[in-house]
C-alpha cells in the first residue's frame, strides 16, 4: 500500500494540503481561498470558522486527486501563518471574534505605550522581538479588553487562545488538543525563547491570564491524532507543526546553523539559522527560534517584510492594472528600467531593519511617460529591494559571507524577481524544484517523527535546484539602484530609523 504524509498549510490568503510521497513528491493537492476582511483602514480580519472550513476543503480536494487506489495516509503536519490572533470558548470551541490577522495594525498605540513605559528591551531581551503590532500579544490583550465580557471569562478559565496551528489542532483532534510549539509561542511578545517557556512578567505587563495559553512541544512531537474530518481519517498522527516561515526553513533542508531562505509570499520572509548560540540583534532583526536537528528548537534571526506578493494582489485588485500575477513577468521584462519609479509598498508600515508601524506606502518619480509596465516593474523590484535591506542587516549581524540565498514561495517562481534579487544582492539565487517548501517542511516535521524519513540527512538529498539564477549586474549599477532605494525609503519613514 501506498503510503504519504499529508502537510496542511494554512496561510494568509487561503489553505493548501498536499501529500507528499517518500521522494517528497507531490502525489495529491487542493487549495481554497479565504476571505480577507477590513474593517477601517489598517485592521486586517479572517473567520475562524472559514479558516477551519478552508482546511477541509484543501484536505478533501488533496485527498480526491490522489490517482493510487490504495493508499494511507502516515502522519499530518501542520503549518500556518503567524502571530494571527484566535481566542474561543472551550467548551462551545466557538470563536469570541475574527481571528486578529498578524498584517493588523490596531494595536499600535498599545505597543507605543508600551515602549512609552520603559518595557521594549524587557520584551527584547526575553523575546527577541521588538514591541510591535505584528506579533500577538497586543492582539489577545485587545479581544480581551474589546469583547464584551472577555477577559472575565478568560481569567475564570473560559476561553482558550490559539495561534492558527493551535486552533486547527484543536479543531481536527480527537482529543481536543490545546497545544503549540515553540516557533509559533516565539512569535507571541510572551514567550521567553532563553528559559523556553511562557514568561509570567511579560504576561503581566500586557494583562494576559497564563490560563489561555496553550502547552508548548517541540515541532516533532505527538500532538494529538485526527478525528474524522471530511475525507480525512481518524487516528491519523500529528506529529509535526512549525509556524510557516519555520516550516519553509525546514523545507529547504535548514536544519543546520547557517543555513539561510527566503520566501517570497504575501510579505518576504527571511530566515537564518544561528543554531545553539544566541546574539541579541542589532540592527532591525528579530531573533525567534527555528527548528533544529532532531526537531529541537534551534535560535535563528528573521527579517520580515510586510508587503511583497500583497503588492502584486494591489496591482491586480486595488489599481486593476493586472488581470492576473503571472502577467507581471513579462511586463516586467517590457522595459527596459522602472523610468525612474520606486515603488515603497509600506501599506502596513515597514518590517525589519526599520519597524516603523506609521510608514505609509508611495510610488515616487512619476512622470507623463510612466506606463503601467514601468509600475509593475517597480513593485517586482521593490520586493527584491526589500530583501536586500534585510540581507545586508543579516551580514551585518551574522559576520557570514553569503554565497547563495534559497528562495521559495509563490513569487519566486517569477524569473524577472529572481534574476533582480540575485543582481542587487550580487549572490546566486538557489529556486528549488519544489516550490512548495513550507508545506514540504511540516511534511518532513511529521514524518521524521514517525520515521517516514530516517534524519535530517536523508531530506538534504531530497532538495533539488530547479534553477540557479547568477547576478548580471554591474557594481555600480547595483549601488546606484540602492542608493535610489535608500532615499525613497527615507521619504516615508516616520521615525527616521535607519540601518
Amino acid at each position: 500500500m501506498n503510503k504519504f504524509v499529508l502537510a496542511i498549510d494554512q496561510g494568509t490568503t487561503g489553505t493548501t494540503a498536499i501529500l507528499f510521497d517518500k521522494t517528497a513528491k507531490t502525489l495529491g493537492r487542493g487549495y481554497a481561498e479565504i476571505p480577507q476582511i477590513y474593517p477601517q483602514p489598517g485592521w486586517v480580519e479572517h473567520d475562524p470558522r472559514k479558516i477551519l472550513a478552508s482546511v477541509k476543503r484543501a484536505v478533501d480536494a488533496a485527498i480526491a486527486s490522489v490517482k493510487a487506489k490504495d493508499f494511507e495516509i502516515s502522519a499530518v503536519g501542520i503549518t500556518n501563518q503567524r502571530e494571527t490572533t484566535v481566542l474561543w470558548d472551550k467548551t462551545t470551541g466557538e470563536p469570541i471574534h475574527n481571528a486578529i490577522v498578524w498584517q493588523c495594525r490596531r494595536t499600535a498605540g498599545e505597543c507605543e505605550r508600551l515602549v512609552r513605559e520603559g518595557h521594549a528591551d524587557k520584551f527584547a531581551s526575553r523575546t527577541g522581538l521588538p514591541v510591535d503590532a505584528y506579533f500577538s500579544g497586543t492582539k489577545i490583550a485587545w479581544l480581551l479588553d474589546n469583547v464584551r465580557g472577555a477577559r472575565v471569562r478568560a481569567e475564570r478559565g473560559d476561553l482558550l487562545f490559539g495561534t492558527i496551528d493551535t486552533w486547527l489542532l484543536w479543531n481536527i483532534s480527537k482529543e481536543r488538543s490545546h497545544r503549540t510549539e515553540h516557533t509559533n509561542a516565539s512569535r507571541t511578545l510572551a514567550y521567553n525563547i532563553h528559559e523556553r517557556a511562557w514568561d509570567s512578567e511579560l504576561l503581566r505587563i500586557l494583562g494576559i491570564p497564563e490560563r489561555v495559553l496553550p502547552e508548548v512541544l517541540n515541532s516533532r512531537a505527538d500532538f494529538g491524532t485526527t478525528r474524522k474530518f471530511g475525507k480525512l481519517p481518524a487516528g491519523i498522527p500529528i506529529t509535526g507543526i512549525a509556524g510557516d516561515q519555520q516550516a519553509a526553513l525546514a523545507g529547504q533542508a535548514g536544519f543546520a546553523s547557517g543555513s539561510i531562505k527566503n520566501t517570497y509570499g504575501t510579505g518576504c520572509f527571511l530566515l537564518m539559522n544561528t543554531g545553539e548560540s544566541y546574539k541579541a540583534p542589532k540592527s532591525g532583526l528579530l531573533a525567534t527560534i527555528c527548528v533544529g536537528n532532531g526537531g529541537k528548537p534551534a535560535y535563528a534571526l528573521e527579517g520580515s517584510v510586510f508587503v511583497a506578493g500583497a503588492a502584486i494582489q494591489w496591482l491586480r485588485d486595488g489599481l486593476c492594472v493586472i488581470a492576473n500575477a503571472s502577467e507581471t513577468e513579462k511586463l516586467a521584462m517590457s522595459v527596459e528600467d522602472t523610468a525612474g519609479v520606486t515603488m515603497v509598498p509600506a501599506f502596513t508600515g515597514l518590517g525589519a531593519p526599520y519597524w516603523d508601524m506609521h510608514a505609509r506606502g508611495a510610488i515616487l518619480g512619476l512622470t507623463r511617460g510612466v506606463a503601467r509596465a514601468h509600475i509593475v516593474r517597480a513593485a517586482l523590484e521593490a520586493i527584491a529591494l526589500q530583501t536586500a535591506d534585510v540581507i545586508d542587516a543579516m551580514r551585518f549581524e551574522s559576520g557570514k559571507k553569503l554565497r547563495a540565498l534559497r528562495v521559495d514561495g509563490g513569487a519566486s517562481a517569477n524569473n524577472f524577481l529572481a534574476q533582480f534579487q540575485a543582481d542587487v544582492l550580487g549572490v546566486k539565487i538557489q529556486r528549488p524544484k519544489n516550490l512548495e517548501t513550507t508545506a514540504a517542511g511540516a511534511a518532513f516535521l511529521a514524518g521524521l517523527h514517525t520515521g517516514f524519513w530516517k534524519d535530517e540527512k536523508e531530506i538534504e538529498k531530497l532538495w533539488k535546484v530547479d534553477r540557479e539564477f547568477k547576478p548580471k549586474m554591474n557594481a555600480k549599477a547595483r549601488a546606484e539602484k540602492l542608493a535610489e532605494w535608500k532615499s525613497a525609503v527615507a521619504k516615508v519613514l516616520t521615525n527616521k530609523y535607519s540601518t
